[in-house]
């Protein structure tokens, strides 16, 4: 659990501003859903990102318990990462951002009230 300057725990606000402020981790975490999960691969796939920034998103979302990072002992090293169960909650929440600013651009944000809104049921950090 990450903290806050004061030692409390993050707000969850807090911590989705923070990993989406990386204009990247959208970008890699879709990746990671549609099955792109080795970062050479990742970096490949995504025009402009260097492989430090990409690091940096993935250490990031990592410590953040949204990836778990795989490395398997092997020669020549290979490692993979894969969405936690909280990280398949998180990303849950960004298809809700991203579901409601299509509306919003519709221009029909009142239908998102009528309408019963799911939410994925959270157990706990531990991966799947």
């Amino acid at each position: 659990m990450h903290h806050d300057r004061s030692g409390k725990p993050m707000s969850a606000a807090a911590m989705l501003e923070y990993i989406v402020g990386c204009k990247w981790s959208i970008r890699i975490l879709t990746l990671i859903r549609q099955g792109v999960d080795r970062p050479g691969a990742m970096t490949r796939s995504i025009e402009g990102l260097t492989t430090k920034v990409q690091n940096d998103c993935l250490s990031k979302m990592v410590s953040f318990d949204i990836l778990e990072k795989v490395a398997y002992p092997e020669v020549p090293p290979r490692v993979e990462y894969k969405l936690t169960q909280f990280g398949q909650w998180f990303v849950a929440v960004l298809d809700a951002v991203a579901e409601l600013q299509q509306e919003l651009e519709a221009g029909h944000p009142t239908e998102l009230n009528q309408r019963q809104v799911e939410r994925p049921k959270f157990s706990g950090g531990a991966s799947q």
